[in-house]
């Protein structure tokens, strides 16, 4: 055997269809770029059909397989109509990544059940309602992966976790709870959990060089985190060579959590 045959055997997604929901940017389109170079057909979810196209087109001239859906999953209706579009543009998928989120920030004493209800359906509601519609299946077929993208502020509290925290709290529980319930059928649950991250998500919290600066410094290795950091971990959660891992929340942070 060659050591690419070694490899592929490990870490190869031909052959695999991939959902990855905000998909058009930061950490999101990272991943997504990864899963699609190691050979899935990846189907891009999110709002943006300028931008996803633009991903998406960019993916095919490297000779991937992208499909796009654009879709709002601020709503129950949304989130249905976005398991509907990937199913009619790829057919049932093998991996979902849920990477799409929202974060407003507001202090806690200032957050409405407005704010509250459109973080926890973007955040959580959608992750879940998805793996409730595309688990079963994957169970059936004798394999899936779900993926989910958490935060350090699942676990500790700062820079006005909020609503957000809270959220992402959640949504390590559901992939615990997804574990349970489909990992003995060969579909594995997991989260990756950042550290502060250059992505779009943050970009207010970028405008103040000393706070980032500050983050950068609460790291083991010295710097903040960048969206390509995901994609090994998630190739990793994706393929064949994870399925003895499950119910984990595997923190890409740069030391953050133990700084």
């Amino acid at each position: 055997m060659t050591t690419y045959d070694y490899l592929a055997s490990l870490f190869s997604l031909s052959g695999r269809t991939a959902v990855v929901t905000g998909g058009s940017s930061g950490i999101g389109r990272a991943i997504a770029e990864a899963l699609a170079q190691a050979g899935a057909h990846t189907v891009l979810v999110a709002r943006g059909a300028d931008r996803l196209e633009s991903v998406a087109s960019g993916l095919r001239e490297q000779g991937c397989d992208v499909s796009t859906v654009v879709a709002d999953l601020s709503t129950r209706a949304g989130i249905h109509a976005a398991a509907d579009g990937v199913v009619a543009a790829a057919g049932e998928p093998d991996i979902l990544v849920n990477s799409a989120g929202i974060n407003l920030r507001p202090h806690l004493g200032d957050v409405d059940e407005a704010t509250w209800d459109l973080t926890l359906t973007v955040n959580l509601e959608a992750p879940f309602l998805l793996g409730q519609r595309f688990a079963p299946g994957m169970a059936a077929r004798g394999f899936g992966r779900l993926i989910h993208i958490s935060s350090q502020q699942a676990h500790r509290s700062f820079v006005d976790s909020g609503v957000y925290g809270v959220s992402k709290g959640g949504l390590e529980s559901l992939a615990r709870s997804q574990s349970e319930a489909w990992s003995a059928r060969g579909v594995t649950a997991n989260t990756l959990v950042p550290g502060f991250v250059l992505t779009p998500l943050n970009q207010r919290l970028q405008d103040d060089t000393e706070r980032v600066a500050a983050l950068a410094a609460r790291t083991t290795v010295g710097r903040n985190g960048l969206p390509e950091d995901f994609a090994g971990a998630a190739v990793f959660l994706a393929s064949a060579s994870s399925a003895y891992v499950t119910g984990h929340s595997l923190f890409v942070d740069g030391g953050f959590s133990v700084h």
